[in-house]
């Protein structure tokens, strides 16, 4: 193997350098059963940060109207809360928030079906540690999806 090949493995990854080697990773979603497109299938990620910002607006413009009245520490602070009480009220019942509903998004538990109210609240805590969200698993779901067993699809 020349250089230049070594350095372009390296460079493009460890996936890309498996699929050279002839590994079939699939499509996103594959291993939990869901299908490739349509609904049912695991959500781009475009659509989710989408609904992310919209309800991070949302909770911000509340957080502003009701507690904050200028204080930008107290709006970040009371926007966060406000963030945690609709994702938890929202996911847990009816599996979307404001946001993901406007996007044709949904959260599911992993076999299917609905997500429990106490893993809502399990992934809407990790969900405002921001950490886990920025860790992803090869079928695009977020730590804190992985740790509640729950994926988002499209609906």
């Amino acid at each position: 193997m020349d250089n230049r090949r070594a350095m372009g493995s390296w460079l493009s990854g460890p996936r890309a350098a498996a699929e050279d080697m002839g590994v079939d990773f699939g499509y996103r979603g594959q291993q939990l059963g869901l299908p490739r497109e349509g609904a049912g299938s695991v959500a781009p990620l475009g659509r989710r940060f989408g609904a992310l910002f919209l309800d991070w607006a949302l909770c911000v413009l509340i957080a502003y109207g009701l507690f904050a009245h200028g204080d930008q520490r107290a709006l970040s602070n009371w926007s966060l809360l406000i963030f945690f009480v609709l994702s938890v009220l929202t996911v847990g019942t009816v599996g979307s928030t404001p946001g993901k509903r406007i996007f044709g998004l949904r959260v599911v538990a992993e076999g299917g079906g609905r997500l429990s109210p106490l893993r809502g609240f399990f992934r809407s805590l990790l969900l405002c540690l921001a950490i886990p969200a920025l860790i992803w698993d090869r079928d695009s779901r977020g730590l804190h999806d992985r740790l509640a067993r729950a994926v988002q699809v499209r609906i």
